[in-house]
């Protein structure tokens, strides 16, 4: 575990998700004019936590052992991965939860009308802000670039 907590590499991702999960707060606070604590712990969001910790891993490692290694590469190919995950595939995961939501409650107000339904409604709505618009994706990497730059440049200082 010490090792670990030594590892430069994993702090920085660590740090790039932890402050993009903090700004969060600050992205509620403009869009509801309320101070809420909550968004630094849901997915979803404004900047992607996704992005900015493989994107400040993937600059730290390219900082240090240069954009030709092995380690590099392979940081930033996982990190492209997880991105394009973040912004497709659980974006769309999100939108469909969001149409079961809807159906389930339309379903619901039509069995109140045919009782032979036999409608059961769900006991929780699914969640629906699962993944990133592009937009939010963009922004997080930026984050992340800034974030592994600075833990490259302080560490050999």
């Amino acid at each position: 575990m010490k090792e670990l907590i030594k590892n430069r590499g994993i702090l920085t991702a660590l740090a790039g998700i932890g402050i993009a999960q903090g700004l969060k707060i600050f992205g509620h606070k403009k869009l509801t004019g309320k101070w809420d604590w909550r968004p630094m712990f849901t997915t979803g969001g404004m900047p992607s936590s996704h992005s900015a910790g493989v994107s400040s891993l993937a600059t730290y490692v390219a900082a240090k052992n240069g954009s030709s290694s092995i380690e590099t590469a392979l940081a930033v190919v996982f990190g492209i991965i997880v991105m394009y995950d973040a912004q497709g595939i659980r974006r769309h995961t999100g939108e469909i939860a969001a149409l079961v939501n809807d159906i389930d409650a339309d379903i619901e107000v039509l069995s109140g009308h045919f009782p032979g339904l036999g409608h059961v409604k769900q006991k929780e709505e699914l969640k629906e802000l699962l993944g990133h618009q592009p937009e939010e994706v963009f922004y997080g990497a930026m984050l992340g670039v800034i974030i592994g730059l600075i833990s490259a440049r302080t560490e050999s200082e």
